[in-house]
């Protein structure tokens, strides 16, 4: 319980610290994408060295949908303490993960005014997924969208050479 409540302490204070240097109370789409881009660029690297330490048989899974499904169990649950509520695909590349209690984004589920804020919160998941995803040989784009608080999507698109 400690652990998480570290992880999501770190977190906050990561976002919180780059949106503290914005010079201009009301930034630009520019400096919001480069902080965005930040964070999912630390979320990447997190990502890799999470998928460095995996066991040997994990990084033995061939198949793509195999992988998905040890992120949405295994990974969601080392990170999060809990499993991914639904894994969708079209069996062509795209898949849809979905967790409508997102522990990231749970405190902020008190107002709708919230909703334009939690892009930030889901970027460092997002390069997360992506770098563990490249690690196990997984080239992908990874977005995540907010309907609802606490809820929310990651869209994951395997880029096939």
């Amino acid at each position: 319980m400690v652990d998480a409540v570290l992880f999501e302490f770190l977190h906050t204070e990561m976002v919180a610290e780059l949106w503290a240097h914005e010079a201009d109370p009301d930034p630009g789409p520019g400096e919001q994408k480069m902080n965005l881009l930040v964070l999912e660029s630390m979320g990447f690297r997190v990502g890799q060295a999470l998928g460095e330490r995996l066991p040997r048989e994990t990084l033995a899974l061939r198949e793509e949908l195999d992988v998905l499904k040890f992120l949405c169990k295994d990974l969601w649950v080392a990170v999060f303490q809990k499993q991914m509520d639904s894994l969708r695909t079209n069996h062509q590349g795209t898949y849809v993960l979905q967790d409508s209690s997102f522990p990231l984004l749970i405190r902020m589920a008190s107002g709708l005014q919230y909703v334009e804020e939690a892009p930030k919160f889901l970027a460092f998941t997002c390069g997360l997924l992506r770098g563990t995803l490249s690690t196990l040989g997984i080239k992908s784009l990874v977005t995540a969208s907010v309907v609802a608080l606490p809820a929310c999507r990651f869209q994951v698109v395997v880029q096939r050479s």
